[in-house]
């Protein structure tokens, strides 16, 4: 593996100079000025914000070019990014930002009110604007145009962190999975095997890049295989089937909730989606409706399954057999093994239900600062996902369930926990418990079942209203039902397959 991931750009600028790299916003950036870039950035973070191997620089935005550049400057001196997901309120990238212990946050000029209102919490990190400068904010440009001294030449260890991705937790709080250079090299590797991409394909990207799906599956794989990668700041259905008809990428990814957008759109029948060899999708456990929507115009859809911790690409659906195994999320990419267990930690057999189970170079090292949680997650060198899955006669892995508490909404994680920990501080409620409920746009919805003090005086609004200005929206409960008492078992548990089956009935 090279020193640094930023070695990948570097080469392609040896090999093909004037090739497009990022296509962005109708400006094209070749391989050998992303390069440049890239070097100037890493210089002036040492140079100027004195940021040194170790360091974590945060970035708030949409889908742009300079995160990506931002990340391979940071590659480049040993430094971490923490990409941070625009859709969270003020407490809660306090949270972040203070666990990782930033030294310095570039943003977007949209968000620079919203991160002046934690700095000083922060003990006021080195803050840096892309677009129009703000007050006490160092503008990016005028950044990147200082003369610099450092060149950033110095080898840094592959197995150094470069990215710090947060992912809701459990216990309500997020957890930092720590992925390295090496990380990212492996599952870079993992995806253009299992993709069979190379430098003549163009990848359209929608996704936010502050997940490892929007960044890792095809953005950075299609950078390490020399190809183009157009970005769009945000997904938009209408310019997403523009794109497709216009500049013909060949690849792209999908969630379910964008899948479904795209097919209900009225320019759906007029794309021409034939460009695309096939479209990869993941997140959650897709309908097949939505994939025969793609499998009738003639576009394999090949699902992949992982998670923040795996970087993500662990298992894919062969493009071969995306339409004869519908439903299945494949076999382990090239670099990864899985094994699915029983609550004995036993291999289970064909068919049987059991957790997964996934080893390989590409797997985080560690949670952030949270030992436990590492200990509990990573043992003998396997990733315990939690995730319920089987295994066909034809070695074909499907998922079962994804986390069984999870909810995954419009390609977003949201833990119950998260949601109860801030219920428990609505002094109107005696108890409450969060789960899914299906939901036609954003494949599921959290909703809220709680038992009040006094239903009398308790309404719903009062109960939403502890959301407000603590959770970002889209993990607000879409619904409040109120019951005499929450269903438990013997020992105190509440049961949530009977709260999910009392909320399917209310939708």
């Amino acid at each position: 593996m090279p020193r640094d991931i930023a070695h990948w750009i570097d080469h392609w600028a040896a090999v093909t100079p004037d090739k497009t790299a990022i296509r962005f916003d109708g400006h094209d950036i070749s391989y050998t000025a992303l390069a440049d870039c890239i070097a100037q950035l890493a210089a002036a973070l040492t140079d100027e914000l004195d940021i040194k191997a170790g360091d974590r620089v945060g970035y708030l935005g949409y889908n742009r070019p300079e995160q990506l550049i931002l990340l391979f400057a940071c590659a480049r001196i040993g430094a971490i990014q923490v990409p941070l997901n625009w859709r969270l309120a003020p407490a809660e990238h306090l949270y972040i930002l203070d666990n990782a212990g930033v030294s310095a946050v570039v943003a977007e000029a949209e968000f620079t009110a919203h991160l002046d209102t934690i700095r000083r919490d922060l003990g006021q990190p080195r803050c840096v604007v892309i677009g129009q400068a703000a007050d006490t904010w160092l503008s990016y440009d005028v950044l990147v145009d200082r003369p610099t001294l450092n060149r950033n030449d110095k080898e840094i260890d592959s197995q150094s962190p470069v990215l710090i991705v947060y992912t809701s937790g459990t216990t309500g709080k997020p957890k930092g999975a720590v992925l390295t250079q090496n990380a990212l090299s492996w599952n870079a590797l993992n995806a253009v095997a299992a993709q069979e991409m190379s430098s003549r394909d163009h990848v359209l990207n929608t996704l936010p890049m502050f997940h490892v799906g929007g960044l890792n599956i095809q953005t950075l794989p299609a950078l390490y295989a020399g190809a183009t990668v157009t970005l769009h700041s945000r997904f938009d259905p209408a310019s997403t089937l523009k794109e497709i008809n216009e500049s013909r990428p060949t690849l792209t990814l999908m969630v379910p909730a964008i899948m479904k957008a795209c097919l209900d759109h009225p320019d759906w029948p007029d794309t021409d989606i034939s460009c695309l060899r096939m479209m990869s999708a993941g997140s959650s456990i897709i309908p097949d409706a939505l994939l025969r929507g793609f499998h009738d115009r003639g576009v394999p859809v090949v699902q992949i399954y992982g998670s923040t911790e795996t970087a993500p690409v662990a298992v894919t659906l062969p493009p071969g057999d995306a339409m004869r195994k519908m439903g299945s999320a494949g076999k382990p990419v090239i670099h990864c093994a899985i094994r699915i267990v029983d609550d004995a930690g036993d291999d289970v057999p064909t068919g049987e239900p059991g957790e997964l189970l996934v080893r390989g170079p590409n797997l985080m090292r560690e949670y952030w600062n949270n030992p436990a949680a590492t200990a509990d997650a990573l043992r003998d060198g396997w990733y315990y996902s939690g995730d319920v899955g089987h295994i066909d006669d034809e070695g074909f892995i499907y998922i079962d369930e994804r986390k069984s508490d999870l909810i995954i909404s419009g390609g977003e994680n949201i833990y119950p926990a998260e949601l109860e920990n801030v219920l428990a501080d609505c002094p109107d409620l005696v108890e409450s418990a969060v789960v899914g409920r299906s939901d036609s746009k954003w494949g599921q919805v959290p909703v809220a079942v709680v038992v009040a003090k006094d239903q009398d005086t308790t309404s719903r609004d009062s109960v939403l209203s502890v959301f407000q200005d603590r959770l970002a929206r889209f993990k607000h409960p879409h619904d409040v039902i109120f019951v005499n008492q929450l269903p438990r078992n013997a020992m105190g548990k509440v049961l949530r397959y009977k709260l999910r089956s009392m909320v399917k009935d209310t939708g």
